[in-house]
């Protein structure tokens, strides 16, 4: 029987999205899990291509030419609707509508393009369609240590015309593209191809165009034979996968991940429609490649930029959905990581394993808070004792380093008793005053500490976590001394002394949920009032105030004046909650549903007055200077953990014991989580609290 409860491919889909070349709008992106394209401002034309170790770079490829002109420059809207499982993009050009929906096949490192056009004029009429075709593959086995994808220029080119077929050789590495149609072609040289037709009133055909790449040309031909044989057997296929891949998600003993979801029954259609977007934001990022020597990942962003990295951050954002749903994946990434020194990097990419980029602050709070998360979901104690060594440091059990992860602030500390957490790129990148001693972190640290006591207690060692827990209270009366009192925002302490205000969301969410217990009622309203006044808006939220000074410092929408990161809203609402205001989530949750119309969330959407709404949700944000924004990030992941832990209220700590506080009241009186697996146990959750279920039980880890 069908679950109603359980998504498909036609549920996640997106509002038709109507553009025009050019205009501030960020194309969709696809994956089959070995990689990822973005269509571009085109009917065919597709961008992106990258399925590591071989990528094209930026390079856009398969632009259209209809009756001779190259379809772009008619100026027409393009209808774009995203799928999990394809792309479809329509127009109206010169009384043929032409509709194309894209995919990534299944299991091989290709994108297939399914053209139909229609014939709307009453006369019979000929029909040509023509292909730019152009390619910079390569191949580069890591480390990628940029944003943007590698590339080469200047490959050899071989025409195929016989089989309406291009062949793209690197001269350097050997990678091959090949690109073609799986119908005759009437033209073909280097430069593209061209097919046609002659179609009567009403009349239809359907050809498609498919890019292949491979490590030569023998792999490339194999998956771009493959393809080409049966382009709509594969666009098929793509729906089928991602229909049980969805499936599988909410299924115990699913075979596809070490774990599962719950299902979320509800009247609430904003409520359904943030978890199962962000579900579906995590899984987007999986990747499953024979060329990951850690076996399977999940990237940050896509489909653009970063291909092959996992910013430390940004999972840990999505903990609790790695902790449920692949918590074998999970801890292997952990152990990764404990093996790194995660004081000099942001991240590790797969290809190579190897530590990407600088240092970020956040490294120290982002691990104590993954490692809590599977220990406490999974009831993996066992693991804690398992020693993992560092380039400087010999072995040591996990236990240790999450003890040191705890206090390495102090190595940090100024005589404020506060760690500076440095400078600019360190932190949030484009905020020039959110520097050195910030609120956020160091509220962190307090509750960092206070998972050091809970661990301790675990332990059997009382006083150990009573005399840490002294100090946490300690460190957090001095965080209170960078609070403004009557303003509701924070100071950062600058290396002069001197005391800056912002009035950034990052301090509010994390003070709000590391330490909200440790304000005053005062403290908690006024918070409340200036993120209510600064920087909620009806369907997003600001990151920055745009009262702040610093807000004429950027324009990057992920954490400036003009919109916002995609898990901040997520954590913001959590913040509300433990302030005391589960009203003000509720009244904001349909205009954060409304902004899942386009997708998986953005790196960054708009808010209302940066940028007009797409269809009455907040837009997301471009990808091109300035503001260089990815199509998706999994942080996503941060709302199906708002909807669990915070609307629902489960919380488990590291001891096992299981509760929950819901605050459904004014969004789902009625609403039930089903088969929430706890350390092997399933369980119901309802606004009346928690129990355990029969419907569904696992061996725990």
């Amino acid at each position: 029987m069908v679950d109603a409860n359980i998504p498909t491919v036609h549920d996640l889909a997106s509002d038709p999205l109507v553009h025009r070349f050019d205009e501030m709008f960020n194309p969709p992106g696809l994956t089959n899990f070995l990689g990822a394209a973005q269509v571009d401002h085109d009917l065919v034309g597709v961008r992106s291509i990258a399925f590591p170790p071989l990528a094209q770079g930026e390079t856009v490829t398969g632009n259209l030419f209809v009756d001779g002109r190259l379809f772009r420059s008619y100026g027409l809207p393009v209808t774009f609707t995203w799928r999990p499982d394809c792309v479809i993009r329509s127009a109206v050009v010169r009384d043929l509508r032409i509709t194309t929906t894209t995919a990534c096949v299944q299991d091989v490192p290709a994108v297939v393009v399914d053209v139909e056009v229609r014939n709307l004029s009453g006369v019979r009429r000929p029909v040509t369609l023509g292909l730019a075709c152009t390619s910079t593959i390569t191949r580069n086995n890591g480390p990628w240590n940029e944003g943007e994808s590698p590339f080469e220029s200047n490959p050899a080119v071989e025409v195929d015309a016989p089989r309406g077929r291009l062949s793209f050789t690197s001269t350097k590495t050997g990678a091959v593209c090949i690109q073609g149609v799986d119908v005759p072609v009437t033209q073909i040289d280097r430069r593209g191809l061209e097919v046609a037709t002659d179609l009567a009133p009403g009349g239809s055909w359907r050809f498609g165009y498919v890019v292949a790449v491979g490590a030569d040309e023998s792999s490339a031909r194999s998956s771009y034979e493959w393809a080409v044989a049966d382009v709509l057997g594969h666009v098929y296929a793509s729906e089928q996968r991602w229909n049980d891949e969805l499936a599988a998600v909410f299924a115990a003993d699913n075979g596809r991940y070490g774990g599962s979801l719950p299902i979320l029954d509800t009247d609430s259609d904003a409520m359904r429609r943030l978890y199962w977007m962000g579900i579906a934001g995590v899984i987007w990022f999986r990747r499953d490649s024979p060329a990951s020597v850690m076996g399977r990942t999940y990237d940050t962003l896509m489909p653009r930029y970063w291909q092959t990295t996992t910013f430390i951050w940004d999972y840990s954002l999505s903990s609790m959905v790695h902790s449920l749903l692949d918590p074998h994946v999970m801890r292997r990434h952990l152990e990764h990581w404990i093996g790194t020194d995660i004081h000099t990097h942001f991240g590790t990419e797969w290809l190579t394993g190897g530590p990407i980029g600088n240092w970020y602050s956040v490294n120290d709070y982002a691990m104590t808070r993954l490692v809590r998360d599977y220990i406490r979901w999974t009831g993996d104690v066992q693991w804690l004792g398992q020693e993992i060594a560092t380039p400087t440091q010999p072995a040591r059990s996990v236990l240790h380093h999450l003890a040191e992860w705890g206090v390495a602030w102090q190595q940090l500390r100024k005589s404020s008793g506060l760690a500076d957490y440095g400078e600019i790129n360190n932190l949030l990148e484009c905020v020039s005053t959110y520097i050195h001693e910030v609120a956020s972190l160091n509220a962190a640290n307090v509750w960092c500490l206070r998972v050091a006591a809970e661990t301790a207690s675990l332990f059997g060692d009382d006083p150990g976590a009573a005399a840490t827990l002294t100090a946490a209270a300690d460190l957090a009366d001095q965080v209170r001394q960078l609070y403004f009192p009557g303003r509701g925002h924070w100071r950062a302490r600058h290396p002069d002394g001197q005391l800056v205000p912002v009035r950034h969301c990052y301090d509010f969410a994390t003070v709000g949920v590391t330490m909200g217990g440790d304000l005053s009622a005062d403290q908690r309203q006024e918070m409340v009032d200036f993120f209510v006044r600064e920087l909620q808006t009806p369907t997003w939220m600001r990151a920055l105030s745009p009262h702040d000074p610093d807000s004429a410092f950027s324009v990057r929408p992920d954490h400036q004046w003009n919109g916002a990161y995609p898990a901040w809203p997520a954590e913001a609402a959590k913040a509300l909650i433990q302030l005391g205001r589960p009203d003000v989530v509720a009244d904001w949750l349909p205009g954060l549903a409304a902004s899942a119309n386009q997708g998986p969330f953005g790196q960054a959407h708009f808010v209302e007055e940066a940028m007009p709404l797409e269809r009455g949700g907040a837009r997301k944000a471009p990808p091109h200077p300035p503001y260089l924004i990815d199509w998706a990030c999994s942080s996503s992941g941060a709302y199906a953990s708002l909807v669990i832990e915070s609307l629902f209220g489960v919380n488990v700590g590291l001891d096992g014991a299981v509760s929950a506080t819901p605050a459904l009241e004014r969004i789902d009186p009625g609403a039930r989580l089903r088969g929430l697996v706890i350390r092997g146990e399933s369980y119901d959750v309802s606004a009346s609290g928690i129990s355990k279920s029969t419907s569904r039980r696992l061996v725990p880890l």
